[in-house]
């Protein structure tokens, strides 16, 4: 009951559909059910004496009947639709408000599949059990109960007919339908797997031609529809003996009423007319009990997809505004107060951050470098608490992360993240995510800022060049420095680029580095990189190791004093090239000064190098 309360309480400006809808639908069940009984007048009356005038008098009122009927009946399906279409669509707007308000670690419970699902697949579900329930759940409890009264009034001896059947009926439907409702909640499991399948695929089709793997996914995604197909078999072959059932039970009823109905009429116990009025309600009976055994089965399948939207709408965010929140951050320090961090979803209880430790000046540009897991673009995270800290504090503008509106605060800090994400839309719209009242010349400076004038430029539409979905028709680079301007757009206390210029050649990113000096000098900015090149603009770097500070200082202190850095910065320089974490002799902190090299014997030499120069 609380499920359907808080599904409920999604109706809102719907309610008045919602009452309306069975309302109509018991005018519309009082005169169907009418019509039989006027029937067996008409003929009682009417035809068997040979009395046109009462003939006349009958059909005209069956036909009334008929024709209120099916006015009331099309109104309640229209105020039905109305409620249930209504329904739908505020559960899909509770569920997307609901996931905006989610942090990171909210998100990492669910899949995208999972929400995807819940706001398409599931939604509907619930959109066609509700409408059912107003409509038909509202039809089939009537009309059994009047069908049966009717029949009791006609002939009490004849009624027991339909108990028996009733209860043959009732027993073999409810077996069905205990049976399939397990398979059902399956079912919606099921459509996860399917629909991660397809979005993984289409995401990485990419990746999956250049590495001729078309086959490997088409066989995964198979598996999913077939295990799918599988189950939804096995439901619906246990379901398709309702028809039969329901068809024996009601052949069964009308040879039983036509063979006692006979003796009946000519024992004088009963008339011709009221012997059809009885066929016509026992059709009704039957039907009804067919009705209430498809509501039982569509809510079934739809419990489990009602279930699966309220977790959606019940979980908290870990993440939200104190009261009497801070609204403006006067300036971009930012000052990591001995903080630990962990991911809870991964369970494994060690700590991505241990005891950071460090403060950065207003309008400082620093570099952060680190192997592949030490934690930098987590660090970064929690500056615009995208997570929130297990032990610690992280200060922005001299104050508490947590003490600041999570609006304010990240309208503060821009964030340039690694996977960079364009959207369908001009340039010019994709720009103006960063400041949706920017001016095409803001636009076009920020654009300059970040070196992404110069190709916008030689596009024939320029700052209306459209940009598919994912920015799939730019290339890495050019996505990568749209991604800057739209970020700088946004005139942050704190810039963060987390290796948001991999995709760049360095003299680029060397101008890029110029204009932020120039530019914005009163932005503090923070730059990831796995190259030493990056850093030259930095006043100091950071050097994490396994979420661990290993040194912040400037960079010739660093080429003094931290291995790590001196091992980085003498590979990249010998190589002439990027160099990435490795650990040749196992250990965390060693690098493979030509990890990207592919002459083993060469990365080999210059190991040996490094081990002697130690």
């Amino acid at each position: 009951m609380n499920i359907i309360g808080k599904l409920m309480g999604q109706l809102k400006q719907y309610k008045t559909a919602a009452l309306l809808a069975p309302v109509f639908t018991l005018a519309a069940v009082g005169l169907e059910v009418l019509i039989p009984y006027v029937m067996a007048l008409l003929i009682d009356q009417g035809i068997a004496v040979g009395d046109m005038g009462q003939v006349f008098k009958w059909g005209i009122i069956m036909l009334l009947c008929a024709v209120l009927a099916l006015m009331v009946g099309a109104s309640s399906g229209i105020f039905g639709s109305e409620a249930s279409t209504g329904l739908a669509s505020n559960l899909r707007d509770a569920l997307f408000e609901k996931v905006q308000t989610y942090s990171f670690s909210n998100i990492d419970k669910f899949s995208t599949a999972g929400l995807v699902t819940r706001m398409t697949t599931d939604v509907t579900n619930v959109q066609n059990a509700f409408q059912m329930a107003l409509i038909i759940a509202t039809r089939a409890p009537i009309t059994l109960i009047a069908s049966i009264v009717m029949c009791i009034i006609i002939s009490p001896s004849l009624s027991v007919i339909f108990f028996v059947a009733m209860v043959l009926l009732g027993t073999a439907l409810v077996t069905i339908m205990l049976k399939t409702m397990p398979m059902f909640g399956n079912v919606f499991r099921r459509y996860d797997d399917l629909n991660s399948s397809v979005q993984e695929n289409v995401t990485a089709i990419r990746v999956v031609k250049a590495f001729v793997r078309e086959d490997f996914e088409s066989s995964k995604f198979e598996r999913a529809a077939n295990e799918l197909h599988d189950l939804f078999v096995s439901a619906e072959s246990l379901l398709a003996w309702n028809n039969p059932v329901m068809m024996c039970s009601m052949y069964g009823c009308i040879i039983s009423l036509s063979w006692l109905g006979t003796h009946s009429i000519l024992a004088g116990e009963i008339t011709t007319g009221e012997l059809t009025s009885l066929l016509g309600y026992v059709m009704n009976i039957l039907m009804s009990l067919m009705m209430l055994t498809m509501i039982f089965v569509m809510v079934t399948m739809s419990a489990a997809s009602g279930q699966r939207i309220v977790e959606v709408l019940d979980e908290q965010p870990d993440i939200v505004s104190p009261k009497n929140a801070i609204t403006e951050v006067v300036d971009g320090s930012i000052d990591f107060d001995h903080v630990t961090f962990s991911y809870r979803a991964a369970g494994t209880g060690e700590a991505t951050l241990d005891d950071i430790d460090f403060a950065i000046r207003s309008g400082e540009t620093i570099g952060i470098l680190g192997s592949t897991g030490s934690g930098k673009s987590t660090l970064v995270s929690l500056i615009s608490r995208l997570y929130d800290v297990d032990g610690g504090m992280v200060r922005v503008g001299g104050q508490d992360v947590r003490a600041y509106d999570t609006e304010a605060l990240r309208d503060a800090v821009a964030v340039v993240l690694q996977q960079n994400t364009l959207f369908s839309g001009t340039i010019l719209d994709n720009l103006r995510w960063g400041n949706e009242h920017a001016t095409l010349d803001e636009c076009k400076a920020a654009c300059e800022a970040a070196c992404a004038d110069e190709f916008i430029e030689r596009f024939p539409d320029g700052y209306a060049t459209m940009i598919d979905q994912g920015g799939t028709n730019v290339s890495g680079g050019q996505r990568q420095r749209l991604c800057i301007a739209r970020a700088l757009l946004k005139r942050p206390r704190v810039l963060i680029l987390d290796d948001s210029t991999s995709a760049v050649d360095t003299a680029t990113d060397a101008s890029i580095q110029r204009a932020f000096a120039e530019r914005i000098p009163d932005t503090t900015k923070l730059i990831i990189s796995q190259r030493v090149s990056s850093f030259g603009a930095c006043d100091r770097i950071l050097v994490l190791d396994a979420g661990r500070v290993s040194g912040f200082a400037p960079e010739a202190e660093l080429l003094e004093t931290n291995q790590i850095y001196r091992d980085v910065y003498e590979a990249q320089n010998k190589s002439g090239s990027d160099a990435d974490f490795d650990a040749p002799d196992g250990g965390a902190s060693a690098f493979d000064p030509m990890s990207q090299r592919n002459d083993p014997a060469f990365a080999d030499e210059l190991r040996a190098s490094a081990r002697a120069e130690r």
